[in-house]
């Protein structure tokens, strides 16, 4: 497991120290930071201006369980795409900066993308989709 992870978190550019993962989900391809553990699962993108284009956050957990996501303190809106344990995504949804109602994945999801709003509709990625590439990792 160690080397996979450690040549994600050289991989790493900007502020971010987490490990990094290239995403492709229909015909769109992503550049994502990995959340794989409870402390970065919880901060998630909150006090972020800015995302670059095609980048987000994938949220792994170790388990599959209906989720829910909450945007407090989080300064940019999202969509969110929820996955079961295959990949495949079973909901998206928008969500708006700062809101403390929680979107809820309604389907068990080991998974969550967030991406700026509108990257789902500008690359035309529906439920159904698999997302591949997700490195093998340890989560906790």
């Amino acid at each position: 497991m160690i080397a996979i992870i450690l040549p994600l978190l050289l991989a790493c550019g900007g502020t971010s120290k987490l490990p990094m993962a290239s995403l492709q989900v229909g015909s769109a391809y992503a550049k994502v930071e990995l959340a794989i553990t409870h402390e970065t699962r919880q901060y998630g993108l909150m006090m972020r201006d800015n995302m670059p284009t095609n980048s987000g956050m994938l949220f792994v957990y170790p388990d599959v369980k209906p989720r829910s996501f909450w945007m407090k303190d989080t300064r940019i809106p999202l969509s969110i795409a929820f996955a079961d344990a295959d990949g495949k995504i079973v909901k998206i949804a928008d969500m708006k900066p700062f809101v403390t109602e929680t979107t809820k994945s309604l389907y068990p999801a080991k998974y969550a993308l967030e991406m700026n709003k509108g990257w789902s509709d500008d690359n035309n990625v529906k439920k159904g989709d698999v997302i591949q590439g997700i490195p093998e990792l340890d989560v906790q």
